[in-house]
């Protein structure tokens, strides 16, 4: 794990995401587009299960969405590591969701705590 090590999923959400998420948060959109959770979702897996990936704790999450995003557009969501202070066991990301033009839909950053947060030489 160094800075500049990234990982990514590609995505769109159907109408059966659409109808499951407002089955699960009791939350009725008004439109077609898929909510700004399901979006952040994506980050949280990435984080979780790519990079940095099991045992990763979750700390802090600042999204910021630029345009609601219609159901069946292709999304890639990326996580990316600018900067590891292993001395506090932090890992800082950039996040990123695109659509599929290429236009981003949703940028941000996270920090998590990983327990072995040492940095690898490349």
């Amino acid at each position: 794990m160094k800075p500049g090590d990234s990982a990514e999923i590609s995505r769109s959400f159907t109408a059966a995401d659409l109808a499951d998420y407002t089955r699960l948060s009791q939350h009725i959109p008004g439109n077609e587009q898929v909510p700004e959770p399901l979006i952040g979702a994506l980050f949280s897996y990435l984080l979780g299960v790519e990079l940095p990936g099991s045992g990763t704790n979750y700390l802090k999450q600042e999204t910021h969405y630029h345009q609601a995003v219609p159901l069946g557009e292709a999304l890639t969501a990326r996580v990316e590591i600018t900067r590891i202070r292993p001395e506090k066991h932090l890992v800082d990301l950039a996040t990123t969701c695109t659509d599929s033009a290429g236009r981003v839909v949703a940028s941000g950053r996270a920090l998590v705590y990983v327990r072995d947060a040492e940095p690898v030489e490349a």
